[in-house]
């Protein structure tokens, strides 16, 4: 009786997740809306270069660095989107919803190796984003920092490779 009772409340605390679920959801709703609102700027700005006299010195190299900004929150809000689906799915239930509709392709997840590999397949795509902005937008002291950089994301890549070569099928 006494194990029971323990077990069950044992069980119940899995429902601890839905905090991790609803803040994960509710950080990529924040991280899509600045990443369209940073968008939305760029328009502004984009407009007022070709239709009045604003043109300032670098509005290509900025215009551009800010859309790999937006991009770059967008697939963090990915990040979070993918983490949330996949912990839900994980610890409290399936998503009914998703099956049949061709999100259950996109966010299921079966085990926490795959959730982790989705998720690290997302960032490093974040990471080499976030390069071609730091390269576009940032003053560097020399190209050996920026070297570092790329080889840094390059071993990354290679490590998640190669990790999800020898990890097999999550199927």
């Amino acid at each position: 009786m006494l194990e029971k009772l323990f077990e069950r409340g044992l069980w119940s605390t899995r429902l601890m997740t839905l905090l991790a679920v609803i803040f994960s959801i509710l950080a990529a709703f924040a991280l899509f809306f600045l990443a369209s609102v940073d968008l939305y700027h760029v328009l502004v700005a984009t407009y007022q270069y070709f239709f009045s006299s604003f043109h300032p010195e670098n509005f290509h190299a900025d215009i551009v660095a800010d859309i790999i900004g937006a991009i770059d929150l967008y697939l963090i809000a990915v990040v979070l989107l993918i983490f949330g689906f996949g912990i839900y799915e994980l610890f409290i239930s399936e998503i009914d919803v998703a099956k049949g509709t061709g999100g259950d392709k996109i966010l299921y997840v079966s085990s926490l190796d795959e959730l982790k590999d989705k998720i690290a397949k997302v960032i490093v795509m974040v990471l080499i984003v976030s390069f071609f902005q730091r390269v576009l937008h940032t003053e560097y002291k020399g190209a050996l920092e920026m070297l570092y950089l790329s080889f840094s994301i390059l071993a990354l890549a290679l490590g998640l490779y190669f990790l999800h070569k020898n990890g097999g099928n999550h199927e």
